[in-house]
């Protein structure tokens, strides 16, 4: 019996001390952020062309100082549930220091506590942004660097005002057009030796 006394203090003393090493879950974090962004619904997004602006602010239905503790603030861009599945490797986790959900940093800065309803960023899709659907997520840290809030552009479920991203090829315009470029010189290159060869054959004889 003491034994297992002891095994369960050691465990509550263990889960009591799980904020302390930094563990952050998800479910633990307030939504009070507002965020939105601008690509129009149906709009597909080419990554490397595309640009969206995303805007956020503090909920101003919340008392004051409910952002008292914001010293930062980081913008991602996140698989939407219909792209996660059957891919581990973006697998949503509650362990925030284990979840993959948002891979993409669109931009982090510190939190503007002198212009709380409206803050914004524009950001061009980036090329390596595989083609998926997504969300845009705003993260609240304190000065320990851990989260402590968030908003997002979708509900809560993720099926609501999402984006769709196409990746761009694995070739660049700009490479097709030096491409052609090379090869036409090469024939016109392989034509001019031929009739330069042609001549000096007809003057032999």
């Amino acid at each position: 019996m003491a034994a297992r006394d002891l095994l369960l203090a050691s465990l509550v003393l263990s889960c009591s001390l799980l904020p302390c090493y930094g563990v952050v879950l998800f479910s633990s974090l307030q939504r009070t952020l507002v965020v939105t962004a601008s690509p129009a619904p149906g709009q597909v997004l080419k990554g490397g062309v595309d640009k969206i602006t995303v805007t956020w602010g503090l909920n101003q239905t919340l008392p004051a100082g409910t952002d008292s503790a914001y010293k930062t603030v980081k913008v991602k861009l996140c698989y939407a549930p219909v792209s996660q599945a059957d891919r581990g490797w973006r697998k949503t986790q509650d362990n925030m220091k284990k979840d993959k959900t948002c891979p993409y940093k669109i931009v982090a800065r510190p939190y503007n506590s002198a212009n709380k309803t409206s803050q914004s960023v524009e950001w061009t899709v980036q090329r390596d942004v595989p083609t998926a659907t997504y969300f845009v997520r705003v993260y609240a840290f304190n000065a320990d660097e851990n989260e402590v809030a968030y908003g997002q552009t979708t509900d809560a479920h993720k099926t609501t005002t999402l984006l769709q991203v196409e990746a761009i090829s694995g070739r660049h315009k700009t490479m097709d057009v030096c491409s052609i470029c090379f090869s036409a010189f090469s024939v016109l290159s392989l034509a001019g030796f031929f009739y330069i060869e042609k001549r000096k054959g007809k003057r032999s004889q």
